[in-house]
């Protein structure tokens, strides 16, 4: 099936499978957060952004390569490749889904600094959600062409506005014109993640295990990251700074796995709006329970902060309750 053919939307299902599905999407998210944390320390310890964040990828990539070719189950997965190329279930563009995480990872430690985490979450939930929509939308997920019925039109909306909620105890008001073309970066790096996902979720389907697709993502982002420093090294001039030897800095990576792995297998169940979405609620969920257990300098957790996560959960269900309907009474 090519990304613009048709396909009805996916048969409901019982809510027990529903909330299995909605507590994968919640792991898968809140890898995110942790990661996050983990490349922030990493980046600050070799005084390179841009280091740390090919780092992460590549300690990725070598995991995935040690479970790709060295784990049973996938050498099955990477047999399976060859086949679907050649039947054309799997296009060579499809491997290039890995450079938008590297993209991601890029707009990052481009705006963070400048714009604060605040706005970057608002702005790159705001382009998943609005990816999740246009990607089910034109059909590049594995399940085909979804409608944007209300109920996901409103799921999406309320989703932006649980996040805007949890968030806005840390926003400050800065309308320059510098600051608002750097929100636009964080923006098209969530948009483009999602895309990411229908993409892994295509060739997961393809290849029937997230496995290859996942090892894909890393070895395209991983080569992306180190053109990027490669290219900001030879500008800047100078060397790379001392690696630490504390052995969780170099866990970012194989948390990735647990997001692009999982996101690609939840892709071709709930589609890639509902996964961005339940992912969301991860990513929130994820750094609440990192504030409350481990505070980072300037964290903030106030009463809109726990409302706001809660929403986000609220909205999930809303933008599912179509799915779900259909599946009452199995």
């Amino acid at each position: 099936m090519t990304p613009s053919a048709s396909a009805p939307d996916q048969p409901g299902r019982s809510a027990a499978a529903w909330l299995g599905l909605l507590l994968v999407m919640l792991i898968s998210g809140s890898a995110i957060p942790a990661q996050g944390r983990i490349n922030a320390e990493l980046s600050e310890q070799t005084q390179d952004p841009y280091l740390a964040a090919f780092i992460s990828f590549f300690m990725g990539l070598l995991v995935m390569c040690l479970i790709s070719f060295t784990v049973p189950a996938g050498r099955r997965a990477i047999s399976r490749v060859r086949p679907a190329f050649r039947s054309g279930t799997v296009r060579g563009w499809y491997l290039l889904a890995g450079c938008a995480g590297g993209y991601f990872v890029l707009t990052q430690t481009l705006t963070i600094g400048f714009i604060g985490v605040a706005v970057f979450t608002v702005a790159v939930v705001t382009g998943q959600t609005v990816g999740g929509l246009l990607w089910d939308r034109i059909g590049l997920g594995p399940a085909g062409r979804k409608r944007i019925s209300p109920m996901r039109m409103l799921g999406a909306a309320l989703t932006v506005l649980a996040v805007l909620w949890a968030v806005s105890p840390q926003l400050s008001g800065n309308g320059s014109l510098v600051w608002l073309s750097l929100v636009i970066l964080p923006f098209t790096g969530g948009f483009l993640q999602a895309g990411q996902q229908a993409l892994n979720g295509r060739q997961s389907a393809a290849y029937k295990s997230p496995i290859p697709a996942t090892l894909f993502n890393f070895a395209a982002g991983s080569a992306l990251l180190l053109l990027i420093w490669l290219v900001k090294l030879l500008a800047a001039g100078g060397v790379p700074g001392q690696l630490p030897t504390t052995w969780w800095y170099y866990t970012g990576g194989p948390l990735g796995i647990v997001f692009i792995a999982l996101g690609a297998l939840l892709v071709t169940k709930v589609g890639v709006l509902i996964a961005a979405m339940g992912m969301i609620a991860g990513q929130l969920l994820g750094s609440l329970l990192l504030d409350l257990i481990v505070p980072a300098p300037g964290s903030v957790v106030t009463a809109a902060t726990v409302m706001g996560t809660a929403m986000t959960l609220v909205a999930v269900v809303v933008a599912s309750l179509p799915d779900l309907m259909r599946g009452k009474g199995r």
